[in-house]
């Protein structure tokens, strides 16, 4: 099972920057964020597909940074933004597809919301048809003040979607939002698609895997139980660690566990 280093861990660094850096220290595996308008276009993506190719990575996800506005562009009462919205989305979702990422993160609305639940569901149903359209996956983060940090309201958002509910899980994020991450994992291991890990321990909820308390090989052998076959990256936020060989030994440290 593929494991590797998000490109969010070298932020403020540029997406280039920072996936030439891991790729020079051996990551295979990566996750892309986006920071800026001009990174979220077709002719980035190629001179990022250039350092793939250069190293040998292959990138899983792209995370956009409109991100921090999805609550007022996406899932406001304004319905004209969202759908205006929607075709910038199309066009995240090409960029997507020509980094050959299978998965865009969406973190979705922050609490406590403006429209009801089901029109959120039905607003992310037709970003994830979108998303189909461009071969690619559209996937619920869940984050941390956000909707998605609640078990009950993602349980509520798969009944309604189907098999158009996908997730991606973040470990630093159940932890924050105050959720058991390990019963998180186990709730929604089928529709899992990707995987943000990180460590944690008393005082600290964001540490590099190796240094805290969580119980990884827990996490992996619920993961296996569900015939999960997507990967995982690290991530954390660069004043969680010290020098990137940090981020390689934690990589080499998750590689061990999941044997």
């Amino acid at each position: 099972m593929p494991i590797g280093v998000s490109s969010s861990c070298l932020y403020p660094l540029s997406p280039l920057e920072s996936l030439e850096i891991l790729g020079k220290l051996g990551v295979k595996t990566s996750e892309v964020f986006i920071n800026s308008p001009s990174e979220l276009t077709l002719e980035y993506a190629k001179r990022l597909n250039n350092l793939k190719a250069e190293y040998g990575i292959n990138v899983l996800s792209l995370h956009p940074f409109t991100s921090f506005a999805e609550t007022v562009m996406l899932f406001s009462e304004y319905k004209r933004r969202f759908t205006d919205t929607l075709e910038y989305y199309k066009y995240i979702f090409e960029v997507t597809a020509a980094l050959g990422a299978g998965i865009t993160v969406i973190h979705g609305s922050k609490l406590p919301g403006k429209i009801p639940h089901e029109e959120y569901f039905e607003r992310f149903g037709m970003m994830v048809e979108e998303g189909k359209k461009s071969g690619i996956t559209v996937a619920q983060e869940n984050v941390n003040n956000h909707f998605s940090e609640s078990p009950e309201f993602m349980k509520t958002m798969r009944a309604y979607l189907g098999d158009n509910f996908k997730m991606v899980f973040d470990v630093k994020q159940a932890v924050r939002a105050g959720f058991e991450p390990l019963g998180f994992a186990r709730e929604f291991a089928n529709e899992i698609v990707h995987v943000h890990l990180s460590d944690h321990k008393e005082g600290f909820d964001c540490l590099p895997p190796s240094v805290g308390i969580f119980d990884f090989g827990k996490l992996f052998e619920i993961m296996k139980a569900a015939d999960y076959n997507g990967s995982y990256v690290v991530e954390l936020y660069r004043h969680n660690y010290g020098e990137s060989a940090e981020l390689i030994k934690s990589m080499q440290y998750l590689e061990q566990v999941h044997k």
